[in-house]
């Protein structure tokens, strides 16, 4: 046990007691202000006590186990002085019958002598039959005095007997008193107790407690998140976390006995690099939650964005290169709660395996033990044969996981414990032939490909085997958009591809659905996911460094030079399609040309769609959605059309004339008249009749019809589309200039969310716009009220009605106050390149209300005219792109012009202008 550094410094009992002494032998003191003084002296030694606790901990860069048992030190201290005080001066000891009698005992945290600094203490008050005035007396006076000292306490008073029938009918009351510590009382009844637990509760039980306390876990991880790798973990409850180590605590307490897990090492149920490794995490999770609790002031146990960089700064972890403390920090908490996972693992399957039940019954044939291609296979496990096995042959570390993959068993944990404890063989294997193929194999098997490698990559092989990926494990960027670590996403990534190729998500991702059955290069696919994010977190541009990984790891892994040049181009360009579909134009052909360009070939195209659609549906449970389908869909059928030669102006003109077609024939099945039709079909440019398809159209047209009738000067219009996921709204009205800004902030102001704008000016001078707009938590606005409301707020914003500037200024951000500590640098990029007919400008910002509408009012300050834009929010930065005229229609070339743009709107990014009222004409786009 931890030894307690000078105590005294902690708290003197001695000087204590005798101040208390003194107090109650002043007889000039009434009993009430004997009382208050006691309390006086109590509180001042805990809070000086506490501070010198915290000071420690401060100076030491937070000692974790030193805290915690210094805290329980503090608390023990006090309440062994007070429950002396109690009976002696307070209830002074006269001739007490046997039932008058007890002990207090310390259960729970407390018991453990884990005690966080903000932490309850659980006290049990153990009497030897039912409660007497007098025990009721001291049980009473004592606990107004820890609640008035400011302690939290959570108590029982309970009789022996009754402490046994409660544990026998609550796994939570019997787990507590599994921890009970002796405090002070009467120590015959401390006795009593341990015997009688020992006898009544657990003699016979073990089984019975084990298979509980697992199922305890299992309910626990499922119902906040069966993932270890979370952005915003909880360090008590969450899994890898501190409750799953006090799952094996209490389990080898209750069947071995055992206070210390060095103890269960010194029995050789477990091994000593496992009684390390648990020390290690504990110790580790301490001096977090420690952290957290002084850092707020409260029992807090949830790591918040907010509480991650002020942990790793208390706790030491300073910025090394590009890599910042706060990642550092993280990365060393998502090892360890890995570290937790294979402990949990490991440890409570040997235990629930040494304690199961023996059978009465001879066994089927299924379930005895049989050979598999070298391995033991009994019921649904799959073991090596004896220990010496992966010495002998080291290549078993690889087939282990293979074999188990394509028979659908899980692995004994036994063996796994073996394969931790022999992994530098793995080294020797990188060069093998043989494991290479294993691997690969495994990586694209149809079957599960994703849960094998999480075991592999759990167990330590995946690391050992790949150095590279090693490098990755529990590695996090600190932001709001990536929810998982890079290792983890990999995975997942690798098992949506899987469900891809087995046709589970059709309905989502019906497009790669199709895709995946067509590609050549199946297997440097796989290999591509695997390898997209191997060179994160190494500075620099992981995908080019990425690219050069490959080109080295893929010929080991046996794949062909062919086979490792697309590799090395899918990493490469990993990133490519994202960013051309949700950042520029597709609109625009030059968009296509170049992008058409990049690919080259029909089969890198499929490719890259997979990767990428893998890619981004790994990313978080959140980041995917429909309205990216389609953007993705949308390029890849229009680089498609590009790559067989669909974008001559030829092409271009014939599509043109057969959309017109299609929609003449549309309306005169309707009843319009031919030259209502030809009247119409005037109304739009080239670029519209490109932009929408048929059913889009005829709605316009009927739209545009019906508004010009009726004279109507506004007109908004709403349509829910699931399928996409969005709300198309759209609006028929005069253009101006600023029309698109005040759009934009009255959308802003209704709380809905931009991912799409089409804007469109006909030739009689008159706005289309439409915009595909989404609730914030990404679903379609559905609700007939918000919309209306919406129209109303539009309405309102175009006739000057409401002042938006100051609207938006007061309306509160949309992302949660703990999420502030992120910050995004404020960038703007201007592309002359991207398009021959316009200056693309690309906006980086912090997400907040009104973002879009103070862009595009500032962008029509400098005089530019806005044609269409692309926005994508990534957590929280926003990424907006605007492909934008002068005032004469011109590209934005002049150096004085673009130096004016630049610094209008890191003005704007940084605050140092205020909301104008003004704007411009438009297209926008794709964000989330």
């Amino acid at each position: 046990m931890l030894k307690i550094r000078k105590p005294r410094a902690v708290i003197d009992r001695k000087a204590l007691v005798g101040r208390l002494e003194d107090i109650a032998t002043d007889g000039a003191l009434l009993d009430q202000k004997k009382r208050l003084a006691a309390l006086g002296a109590l509180k001042d030694a805990y809070k000086r006590g506490h501070e010198e606790v915290r000071r420690r901990f401060e100076d030491e860069h937070g000692r974790g186990d030193q805290c915690v048992r210094e805290n329980c030190y503090l608390v023990d201290q006090l309440v062994l002085t007070l429950f002396d005080y109690t009976v002696t001066h307070v209830y002074p000891a006269r001739v007490k019958t046997m039932g008058e009698h007890l002990a207090v005992l310390a259960v729970g945290g407390y018991g453990r002598r884990e005690l966080s600094p903000q932490s309850d203490i659980d006290l049990l008050f153990l009497l030897p039959y039912k409660t007497t005035p007098y025990s009721e007396q001291v049980v009473e006076y004592m606990l107004y005095m820890l609640w008035d000292i400011g302690l939290k306490v959570g108590h029982a008073t309970r009789s022996v007997s009754e402490c046994m029938r409660q544990a026998k009918a609550d796994i939570t009351i019997r787990t507590a008193m599994l921890e009970a510590r002796y405090l002070v009382g009467q120590r015959a009844l401390w006795d009593e107790f341990q015997n009688r637990y020992k006898a009544e509760i657990i003699a016979g039980t073990g089984l019975q407690f084990v298979e509980q306390k697992l199922a305890e876990r299992d309910q626990r991880h499922d119902r906040l998140g069966d993932s270890r790798y979370v952005l915003e973990p909880n360090v008590k409850e969450d899994k890898g976390g501190l409750r799953d180590l006090h799952t094996l605590y209490w389990i080898a307490k209750y069947l071995y006995g055992v206070s210390d897990m060095r103890q269960l090492a010194e029995m050789e149920v477990i091994s000593e690099q496992a009684a390390t490794t648990f020390i290690k995490a504990q110790t580790f999770l301490w001096s977090v939650r420690c952290a957290l609790h002084y850092l707020t002031g409260r029992t807090e146990d949830r790591l918040t964005f907010d509480m991650q960089s002020a942990v790793a700064e208390k706790l030491g972890y300073t910025d090394r290169g590009s890599v910042k403390g706060v990642e550092r920090f993280m990365k060393h908490y998502f090892l360890v709660a890995k570290d937790v996972g294979d402990l949990t693992r490991i440890f409570c399957a040997v235990l629930e395996e040494r304690n199961r039940r023996k059978p009465k019954v001879r066994m089927p044939a299924a379930f005895r033990k049989r050979n598999l291609e070298g391995f033991v296979v009994e019921g649904s496990r799959i073991a090596v044969a004896h220990e010496g096995a992966f010495a002998e042959e080291p290549v078993r570390l690889l087939s282990l996981f293979h074999v188990a993959q394509r028979h659908g068993l899980d692995i004994h944990p036994d063996t796994l414990r073996q394969v931790t404890e022999t992994l530098q063989r793995v080294k020797g294997l990188r060069s093998d032939p043989e494991a290479n193929r294993l691997f690969v194999e495994m990586l694209s098997h149809p079957k599960d490909a994703e849960n094998t490698l999480r075991r592999l990559n759990e167990s330590g092989v995946f690391g050992a085997f790949i150095p590279d990926f090693a490098r990755v494990v529990a590695q996090m960027q600190y932001d709001m958009y990536h929810v998982y670590t890079t290792d983890e996403h990999t995975i997942r990534a690798i098992g949506i591809l899987n469900r891809i190729e087995q046709g589970k998500l059709a309905h989502e991702l019906p497009l790669s659905t199709q895709l995946i059955q067509k590609v050549q290069s199946r297997r440097a696919l796989y290999v591509s996911v695997m390898l997209h994010d191997i060179a994160k977190g190494r500075g620099g541009d992981h995908s080019e460094i990425g690219a050069k990984i490959a080109l080295k790891l893929c010929p080991r892994l046996g794949l062909t030079p062919e086979e490792t040049e697309t590799v090395s181009w899918l990493v490469l360009h990993h990133l490519d399609m994202s960013r051309t579909a949700f950042k520029r134009d597709v609109d625009d052909p030059d968009t296509i040309k170049a992008f058409a360009g990049l690919v080259q070939s029909p089969e890198r195209l499929k490719l890259l769609t997979l990767l990428t659609c893998a890619d981004i549906r790994a990313v978080g449970p959140q980041v995917w959605n429909g309205w990216k389908g389609t953007l993705l869909r949308e390029l890849f059928y229009r680089t498609e059309d590009a790559l067989s030669g669909g974008l001559s102006a030829g092409s271009r003109d014939a599509r043109v004339a057969r959309k017109k077609e299609a929609l003449g024939t549309t309306l005169e099945a309707t009843g319009w008249t031919r030259a209502d039709i030809d009247e119409h079909m005037a109304r739009g440019y080239p670029s519209y009749w490109l932009t929408f398809d048929t059913v889009t159209q005829q709605h316009h047209a009927e739209l545009v019809r019906k508004a010009e009738r009726e004279g109507r000067l506004l007109t908004v219009d709403s349509r829910v589309d699931e399928i996409r996921g969005v709300t198309d709204v759209t609006i028929y009205a005069a253009d101006h200039p600023g029309l698109f800004s005040k759009l934009t902030g009255a959308m802003s102001l209704s709380g809905v969310s931009i991912v799409d704008a089409k804007i469109m000016t006909l030739t009689t001078g008159m706005a289309l716009d439409t915009f595909s707009i989404q609730e914030t938590d990404g679903s379609p606005v559905t609700q007939p009220d918000k919309l209306k409301r919406l129209a109303d707020t539009i309405e309102k914003a175009l006739s000057g009605r409401i002042w938006l500037e100051r609207e938006l200024a007061a309306k509160p951000s949309g992302l949660p106050s703990r999420t502030r500590v992120f910050k995004v640098p404020p960038r703007v990029l201007v592309d002359n390149t991207a398009s021959k007919t316009y200056t693309v400008i690309e906006v980086n910002g912090r997400d907040r209300p009104g973002f879009l509408y103070d862009v595009t009012a500032a962008l029509t300050r400098c005089g530019l005219q806005i044609h269409s834009a692309q926005v994508t929010t990534y957590g929280e930065r926003v990424v907006d792109v605007f492909y934008v005229k002068d005032v004469f229609g011109m590209k934005v070339e002049h150096d004085a012009k673009l130096r004016q743009v630049r610094e209008t709107l890191m003005e704007t990014l940084e605050g140092r202008s205020a909301r104008s009222t003004a704007p411009q004409r438009k297209k926008t786009a794709a964000a989330e």
